[in-house]
């Protein structure tokens, strides 16, 4: 099938040919006919003065004459007087004047009057067959070579469309991994020459094609494996883009299909503003919002335009800083405790040496009482320094002895040896009712010091001649050490936070009693540290019981 510009490009072609062709037929023909006008009106004029040199004087032989004359000539001869009469006519009812004849008029001097013309006419039939037998020549060889010249203009194209056709084809396909097995157009001319470039070309575009799929495979792979979440929207809000983490985000079914509205993905309206203001003014934005679809979690969004050749858009990067909140508020709660913790003992300190510096020394009856109160106080610190260091230790885990296994047994011995004799003086029973011979993963003495927090909260939070249980057993892979008491309790609004640091359900007893609020925060980091868990139920007035769930270690067990 020719291509609409090789049809025009055929057409006119051969529309001007013909035209130009016949155009030049016509010219020929009134040329040759032109010519052929001027040599009779040339032989005419000389036959005509030829006749007049042989006019006769008298009037009477004028008819004989001209017929003669007319015979001789084989034309049309006219004897005019000077007025314009005929005087005599070879043909009175010829038809060789105007414009189907050639006629000459010269002058006859040897009439019988004065100033006589002898006119000579010619008749233009057979100047006429003539030229219309050479038009009718011409015409013919001027159609045969009209219809040969559009017999080769038509294989020509033919051929032309056919190439044209076969690197269309060709083009078309260049994104096709087979189109090296397509012929293509070969020879010298320029389309060979474009046939061989194409075909050049064509191992460039496949690279720069596998090089575009394997950037693009992997800022796919980039993008979906972001923990944060990516949105990316065109300039009429419609999502163009979004991985896995900011659809499960928003709690939209993976994957989004592009081309969604953004109101029909997100339901909150800060992040629509985000998106809207970035489209609007073309600059970034950078804020914090809290996503209702999130259950109330935070994000730091950085949104700015995404600018293309066409296209225009808005990119959002949204990163959970829930955690960070949390680590921030935990920190500055941390500051705030350990501040207030320190206070008090470096207060009472502070006031004791001063009151001993202002003459309390020579005060026999109190300076030794001074001196103890700053001195427990230091103990107070010592131990806060102390626990804040283990915790710091805990959390860091920085070079931290390998685990080994450890008797649970041993351990609660140990720590039942180091509180007994507190327990005596507050008149504390320490019962073990059960300790199976169990073995552990850990470190002996973060464990001993877990239970001996255990035991000294036991103690010091219990009635007088209360009782303290200890428990130890195996259940399935599991070892389980059980902690009760009979104290005073713990209320069950403050049992979420009794594992906090600096956390007391009773400030000024737990105070008084020389704590640091800091015993249940390392029990728990040391029991999570050996894969384990901690637990604790209690009832006001009844008592409390804390239980930890730590994995047992045998011969074949593996960490």
């Amino acid at each position: 099938m020719r291509t609409r510009i090789v049809r025009r490009f055929l057409w006119s072609v051969f529309i001007l040919f013909a035209i130009s062709l016949f155009g030049v037929d016509l010219y020929v023909i009134h040329l040759t006919s032109s010519g052929q006008i001027e040599d009779l009106r040339a032989a005419l004029t000389n036959q005509a003065r030829m006749l007049a040199a042989g006019l006769p004087s008298t009037g009477p032989h004028f008819d004989a004459w001209v017929k003669t004359a007319a015979a001789q000539t084989g034309g049309r001869v006219i004897l005019l007087d000077p007025n314009g009469a005929t005087l005599a006519d070879s043909d009175p009812s010829g038809q060789t004047t105007g414009d189907d004849a050639v006629s000459i008029a010269v002058s006859a001097p040897g009439a019988a009057l004065p100033a006589s013309q002898l006119r000579l006419a010619r008749s233009l039939d057979s100047i006429r067959a003539r030229a219309g037998a050479l038009h009718f020549r011409l015409f013919a060889i001027s159609l045969l070579s009209l219809l040969l010249a559009g017999g080769l203009a038509f294989i020509f194209v033919e051929s032309f469309s056919r190439q044209i056709s076969s690197l269309r084809a060709y083009t078309e396909r260049l994104l096709d991994p087979q189109i090296s097995e397509q012929q293509l157009p070969s020879g010298d001319d320029d389309l060979g020459a474009l046939a061989q470039s194409l075909r050049r070309t064509v191992p460039r575009i496949g690279a720069l094609l596998e090089s575009l799929r394997l950037e693009g495979a992997r800022r796919e792979a980039i993008l979906a494996s972001m923990v944060e979440g990516v949105l990316a929207v065109d300039k009429d809000l419609r999502v163009t883009f979004c991985n896995n983490s900011f659809a499960r985000t928003v709690g939209a079914r993976v994957p989004v299909n592009p081309g969604m509205q953004l109101l029909e993905l997100v339901r909150d309206p800060a992040l629509i503003e985000i998106m809207h203001d970035v489209l609007a003014t073309g600059e970034r934005v950078e804020r914090r919002l809290t996503l209702a679809a999130t259950q109330q979690h935070s994000f730091e969004v950085l949104a700015g335009p995404l600018a293309g050749v066409s296209t225009h858009g808005a990119l959002a990067i949204l990163h959970d800083v829930t955690e960070l909140e949390r680590l921030e508020r935990v920190r500055k709660d941390f500051v705030a405790n350990v501040s207030h913790e320190l206070r008090t003992p470096l207060a009472a300190i502070r006031g004791y040496a001063e009151t001993l510096l202002d003459g309390a020394l020579q005060d026999q009856e109190n300076n030794h009482r001074f001196v103890e109160i700053i001195q427990a106080q230091a103990t107070r610190l010592t131990n806060i320094a102390s626990d804040l260091l283990t915790i710091s230790e805990l959390e860091s885990n920085h070079a931290a002895p390998a685990p080994k296994p450890v008797s649970i047994r041993a351990a609660l011995e140990s720590a039942l040896r180091t509180v007994e004799s507190g327990a005596r003086i507050r008149g504390v029973h320490l019962l073990c009712q059960e300790l199976d011979d169990l073995q552990v993963l850990g470190n002996e003495l973060q464990l001993e010091q877990v239970f001996v927090n255990l035991l000294d909260n036991a103690v010091k939070f219990n009635r007088p001649h209360g009782e303290v249980r200890v428990e130890a057993h195996a259940t399935s892979s599991l070892a389980e050490i059980t902690i009760s008491d009979t104290g005073i309790g713990i209320p069950s609004d403050h049992l979420p936070r009794v594992f906090e640091r600096f956390y007391r359900a009773d400030k000024a007893r737990s105070r008084e009693m020389g704590g640091t609020g800091l015993g249940l925060s390392i029990v728990k980091h040391v029991i999570e540290q050996m894969g384990g868990t901690v637990t604790v139920s209690s009832q006001v007035g009844q008592g409390s019981r804390f239980t930890l769930t730590v994995p047992r270690f045998s011969g074949s067990s593996v960490h």
